[in-house]
Parts: structure tokens; sequence; C-alpha cells
């Protein structure tokens, strides 16, 4: 079924998106900061939710097509958040077909990464020339050593893999501090609850599913390990609270509230999953309510999950704003 592509631009992040009482005060604005801090260059760090593949311009999200030839990708729209963010000092990536010329900001992250990939992606950027006072750094990795370790259980136990995922936490942060050390401004994000995702199972009352429940508890862990060691004193490092967006949102749609239509399945196809999928590739619940007058784009907005465990344009949309939030009311 072929669907007309509206696409969302970096500017239009506020425009149908979920604002969380206490979580997004304001899309990319409000509250004052101590020194009018003005960022030159993105770097970006961490797993494939911040991955622009540059041979084809897909992100692992629902992903706009141009509007001359719906079999190529436009990477400028459905931003993912790291381009929100860059957007915001004028930036973009050079990882993007049609980038203005010589672009400075940078993208290490990588698909399927996990923490001890952070550290080859930091010696990249040093043997890029390092890090400056006027570099923001943007952090978010984790959610595929929870995938990792939930797929062992229960052979190995969860007390088990509950230290295991305390300990990749804190081996984030330390990660995080020492960036911070060499100058650069960090907008670092806790992992979503994982238990929230698709890839979770079966959520419904009464259900005896395992995975949610373990799947929390891990997420938690691992979140817990990193706020325990982060140097987070607001002038160096940013702290952008994913894990509990991801369960506002969620209690909103079950409390029959929020604009997220779904936050329980998937919205693409199982044969075009991110970063394969696009607009034109939705499924038919996806594509078809609510209500079946509305465009696909609209259901890239209001379900929360692309596929098993990335988010959608809607989730990716409320990261960004609480990125950009942070990094303008930090006193960088």
């Amino acid at each position: 079924m072929k669907l007309k592509a509206n696409r969302i631009r970096p500017v239009a992040l506020c425009a149908g998106m979920l604002l969380v009482s206490g979580l997004l005060a304001s899309c990319g604005g409000g509250g004052t900061q101590v020194n009018s801090f003005v960022a030159h260059r993105v770097i970006v760090f961490g797993d494939e939710s911040s991955v622009i593949n540059k041979a084809d311009g897909s992100k692992f999200t629902v992903n706009a097509v141009l509007p001359s030839d719906s079999t190529k990708f436009d990477c400028a729209s459905n931003p993912i958040w790291v381009q929100s963010v860059a957007a915001q000092y004028g930036l973009v990536f050079p990882d993007c077909a049609g980038s203005a010329p010589a672009p400075v900001s940078r993208i290490w992250a990588k698909n399927l990464a996990v923490v001890a990939d952070l550290q080859g992606q930091i010696t990249q950027q040093f043997n890029d020339g390092g890090f400056a006072a006027d570099d923001i750094v943007t952090v978010l990795v984790g959610a595929n050593d929870i995938v990792t370790q939930f797929n062992t259980y229960p052979g190995v136990s969860e007390a088990q893999l509950t230290e295991i995922a305390t300990q990749a936490g804190e081996q984030l942060a330390a990660q995080v501090n020492f960036i911070a050390e060499q100058g650069a401004k960090v907008l670092v994000s806790t992992i979503p609850d994982m238990g929230r995702t698709p890839f979770a199972g079966d959520r419904s009352p009464g259900s005896t599913n395992p995975g949610p429940g373990v799947l929390t508890r891990l997420s938690a862990a691992f979140n817990d390990g990193l706020l325990g060691k982060l140097n987070d004193d607001g002038r160096k490092i940013g702290l952008i609270q994913l894990d509990s967006y991801v369960q506002a949102v969620d209690a909103a749609r079950a409390n029959g509230t929020g604009t997220f239509f779904n936050t329980t399945l998937a919205a693409c196809l199982a044969s075009a999953l991110p970063p394969a999928c696009s607009t034109e590739t939705l499924g038919t619940d996806a594509a078809a309510i609510p209500p079946p007058t509305v465009t696909s784009q609209a259901n890239a907005l209001t379900w929360l999950w692309a596929d098993s465990t990335h988010l959608s344009v809607g989730g990716q949309s409320g990261l960004g704003s609480l990125a950009i939030t942070r990094a303008r009311n930090n006193p960088f």
C-alpha cells in the first residue's frame, strides 16, 4: 500500500508531540541559562538510535522519502534526536547527502554498539582532532547491552544480570565523565525502559510473560549504575531521562490520554524494519488508524516504536526536545 509521505523537519520538532509535565517544560526553550552557550560542533557517540547511514541517509526509525522518488530516503526530514539538537545551532552532519559544504559535526555512533564500544568511538574522535570547549557531545548507548543480557535469561539468573547491567551503567558513566574532563559539554541519555518496548512481549493484564518485568528491572539497574557514578553538576554534563519519558507516555496511553496512539506495537512492517522502514512501509494498523483518513506520517508520530526496540518518529521527536531543553537550561 502506497501512502503519501508527509515529513517533519527539525524546525517543526514540537508539532504533534506529547508534552509530558515535568519532562518537557517547553519545546526547545524555557528556563534561564547562566551563560549563553552556543555549540559550534555536535559529536555523536552511541548505538544505532543515533546513526545516519551514509550510503542512503537512512536511520533506525521511520524514514521519510523524497517527494520526487519514494524509493529514496529524505535524510533531512523525520530527524533523529541528534539532528534536532544540531539544528538548534544551525548545524548538520556530513552523513546526510546534500549537507552544507564540509560540515564539522561528526557521528561515531554505530549499529549494535554496546557500552564496551564507546571507548573506540572516543578514540576515533581523538584521531579526528579531539574535543573543544564549544563542542556538544551526545551519548546514548546501553539498550543493546540489556537485550544481550536478557537473551541469556533464565540460564543466567536475574541477580547476575542485574549486577552486569549495573556495572555497564557505571562503565558508561566513567566514559562520559572522561569526555567532560576534555572540556566538551555532554548530553547523556538514560536508556529507555526496555520492559515497555515491543521486544518485551505481552504486557496485557494477567499475562505471565516475565519479559516486561525482568527488562524493566535490568534497565533500571543500568540507569542507576550510570546515575550513581555520573559527575552530573550541570556545568559539564546534562542528563536526559529517556526512561522516565517512555514510562510517562506509556502510562498516558494506558489511561487513554496523551497524543501517542500506540506504545506497545511496532509501526513498521516486519519485512521492512529500520533502517529500511519508511512512511511507505508502515504496518496495516499503523497506516490505517487513528482514524483511517490520517496520513502515514501522523502514525509515524503517534506510534512510539518503529520496531521492537527503536523509537519511531514521535519518540525520536520527544527525545530531541528533551535534549534541546536540557542543553538550553543547563549552565554550560
